[in-house]
């Protein structure tokens, strides 16, 4: 015991003269290149500002609302029958689906940890829930990479699958994570009676009243904590910009480049993909970017883009961690996650490319988006239109087929009696 304990403590001391060290170099080498420094710097804060704050603020402050007014508990009675049985995880984690699903990364990280604060789920069911709905939204791959990147619109329906079917699979194999951690039989029993509308309506009723604050004082505890949380988001962006850029400039990016050239060429594809797999491992759209461009089969680059927006970039992570490492959900879970989603992505979009292409054909969407578009006020309030149907759409099916499973279990069980 003593062993153990000596070693956690000098696993911790290395861990804090790393970091120590680490951040000293990076602060000297950011003093060495101002310029490179600065222009990064700049192209994370232009990156926020134009595209992330007006994406995800309004879905933010909407997902506070909700919260405050019961609406989200209202939905968690109603969709526990289907989300227990799949993904093991409490019906509220519909929401965090449909919301990550539509609005992207990291809008799931924020619900979830929401939750947890609520004592909506418990840990080790946050840990599943955010396992799978870190997704990207369906803007991202039909218009930036399908038509902008890749400029085939056709593709955006083969990338969309993969990444949504692959994020489904993710959360079917982590409904078996942490189950020796499980504690919710006896609130399973207390809410497996009775008329699952009555008690959707009670559990919002009593989630309004337990909170006590009034209609301004939601609004507008609303507005400041999603504030607080896009500039959070942001402040990470632009640290992550500069990051990248000083590991380009000191070489360290070369040095992963061989090692993903090796992996590869070791699965047979282009090593001409290795300097998108690198910067795709710290920065979704820049190894996106660069994997479109990339000299190399069709659907070498497909398969490649697929697992870079599944594993999504440590910039990405960085935004999650800063958001639920104080709700006490550990972040191993969600690494192995986003692995396992990148790895079935792939996997997904060649099946898709190869005999399932017919299928890909028919869901196929067109889509056009330019850059003067996506600057635009008309173009930020359409997408919010849209993203907010989108959001409605996949909650009444979840809805409707939730209430098909309870009415299937409440006929069986007369059957069987």
């Amino acid at each position: 015991m003593r062993i153990w304990g000596s070693g956690r403590r000098y696993r911790a001391r290395l861990l804090a003269y790393c970091m120590a060290f680490c951040t000293v170099f990076i602060t000297i080498t950011m003093v060495t290149y101002p310029k490179d420094a600065f222009d990064s710097a700049i192209m994370g804060l232009n990156l926020w500002w134009n595209v992330v704050f007006p994406a995800l603020l309004p879905f933010f402050i909407l997902s506070e609302i909700l919260m405050g007014l019961g609406v989200v508990h209202f939905i968690g009675v109603l969709l526990e029958p289907l989300m227990r049985p799949i993904f093991n995880v409490p019906g509220v984690g519909a929401f965090a689906m449909s919301m990550g699903l539509a609005s992207g990364y990291p809008m799931d990280a924020v619900i979830t940890c929401k939750f947890r604060k609520n004592q909506l789920c418990s840990a080790v069911e946050a840990e599943r829930l955010l396992s799978f709905t870190n997704t990207a939204d369906p803007l991202f791959m039909f218009g930036a990479v399908a038509v902008g990147m890749f400029g085939m619109p056709e593709l955006g329906a083969t990338i969309a699958l993969a990444h949504y079917l692959s994020s489904f699979l993710v959360g079917v194999i982590f409904r078996f994570h942490g189950r020796d951690r499980d504690n919710y039989a006896n609130d399973h029993q207390s809410t497996a009676s009775g008329n699952i509308i009555i008690r959707a309506f009670r559990a919002l009723y009593n989630a309004r009243r337990e909170d006590k604050r009034s209609t301004g004082q939601l609004l507008g505890d609303a507005v400041k904590s999603s504030m607080n949380t896009i500039l959070l988001i942001g402040g990470f962006i632009i640290v992550f910009s500069v990051f990248i850029r000083i590991m380009s400039v000191l070489g360290v990016t070369e040095a992963l480049t061989g090692i993903f050239a090796s992996i590869l060429s070791f699965i047979g594809y282009s090593t001409n993909l290795a300097p998108s797999l690198v910067s795709g491992l710290l920065e979704i759209d820049l190894g996106t970017l660069a994997a479109s461009q990339a000299d190399a089969p069709i659907i070498e680059k497909v398969a490649v883009t697929s697992a870079i927006i599944a594993w999504s970039g440590l910039s990405v992570h960085g935004q999650v961690a800063s958001i639920v490492i104080e709700s006490g959900i550990r972040m191993t879970p969600y690494m192995v996650g986003r692995l396992l989603h990148a790895l079935l992505a792939a996997i997904i979009t060649v099946l898709l490319l190869g005999p399932g292409h017919q299928i890909t054909k028919l869901l196929a969407i067109p889509v056009s988006m330019s850059m003067a578009q996506s600057n635009s006020i008309n173009f930020w309030l359409t997408r919010i239109e849209q993203t907010t149907y989108q959001i409605g759409i996949l909650l009444i099916i979840m809805l409707a087929l939730s209430i098909a499973v309870h009415l299937a279990r409440r006929i069986y069980g007369y059957v069987k009696r």
